[in-house]
């Protein structure tokens, strides 16, 4: 049985929303490459987590109708490992390395010959025995998605053929998205409910489709058929989400900044520390959104609070 929550991701380019100018160049690369009856260029997707990259990703193998085989640059310990994914391939594919910018450098330079050339040379054997084997390769399409494309180095992102940077959406497009998953999850909500869910997502839809789900739970335990705005906006008060999107924690830093550290600045390790979190998680994590909220600013000195932030936790 195919549970309806695995059916959330579009199935083609064009169910695809949010990103017009990446589906816009995509479609024109494919339907170029398809004429020629060849794979397209190397593609690079960069951005905040929760975009769309990886369903993307599934959505090109599907245009090109080829297998996909979906790996993460930070599980390739050893050259070895990645050789070993290419030479598997026994068909054209497309091969997709989320978190690409964490490759190995080894790794990272076995896969220079692979997109320019479609051959990989390994070394067999040690010291004067050791000698180099050419293994030529299926083609394939290799996909990168980095959530830290500064974090790549130069000779990597100059072999994609393509950069594609996706942006947080806009309200109205998480509610087309909003709509689209309840439909398909058979939840009766109004557009009002759908805008007012859309509000409290940080313009991501992954976290869109994850409100989706607690506000059904919250009226389906509370009886209720059809979702209004009222409704959603109290279920999703009622999970500690409020009307920016911050949820207990996002709130918990600023509280900290403000009471512990009037206001700020506070280095990032001591907020860490004070908040009981690893500093990766605060940065990459909560940071942004707070940022953009306006609530949150990097100064040379440390993190402070703005006024924005007072204003919102009712100080």
């Amino acid at each position: 049985m195919i549970d309806k929550n695995d059916t959330l991701r579009p199935s083609s380019l064009l169910e695809f929303s949010g990103q017009p100018e990446l589906v816009r160049d995509l479609s024109i690369i494919l339907n170029s490459a398809k004429s020629r009856k060849e794979l397209p260029d190397h593609f690079l997707f960069s951005g905040p987590p929760g975009l769309g990259k990886t369903t993307l990703s599934y959505l090109i193998a599907n245009e090109l109708d080829i297998p996909i085989i979906t790996t993460t640059g930070p599980s390739y310990a050893k050259a070895g490992d990645i050789a070993s994914v290419l030479s598997s391939i026994s068909e054209p594919s497309v091969l997709f390395i989320d978190e690409i910018h964490g490759l190995p450098a080894q790794s990272e330079e076995l896969l220079y010959p692979a997109m320019e050339d479609g051959f990989i040379d390994l070394f067999i054997g040690e010291g004067m025995k050791a000698r180099s084997v050419r293994i030529d390769l299926q083609p394939f399409l290799l996909i990168g998605a980095t959530t830290k494309y500064g974090n790549l180095s130069s000779p990597l992102r100059d072999r994609f053929g393509y950069n594609g940077r996706f942006k947080l959406y806009s309200d109205l497009d998480i509610k087309n998205i909003i709509q689209r998953s309840a439909n398909i999850l058979d939840i009766k909500l109004d557009e009002d409910a759908a805008f007012s869910i859309a509000r409290r997502s940080r313009g991501t839809p992954r976290i869109a489709n994850k409100w989706l789900r607690r506000v059904r739970d919250f009226s389906q335990v509370n009886n209720i058929d059809v979702i209004n705005s009222t409704i959603s906006e109290n279920a999703l008060d009622s999970f500690g989400v409020d009307k920016l999107g911050l949820d207990d924690f996002g709130r918990e830093i600023l509280l900290t900044i403000i009471n512990n550290f009037s206001g700020g600045p506070v280095g990032l390790s001591t907020l860490a520390t004070s908040v009981n979190e690893n500093v990766t998680t605060l940065e990459e994590v909560y940071e942004p959104h707070l940022i953009r909220a306006g609530m949150l600013v990097k100064t040379p000195r440390g993190r402070e609070v703005t006024k924005k932030a007072y204003t919102h936790l009712g100080l």
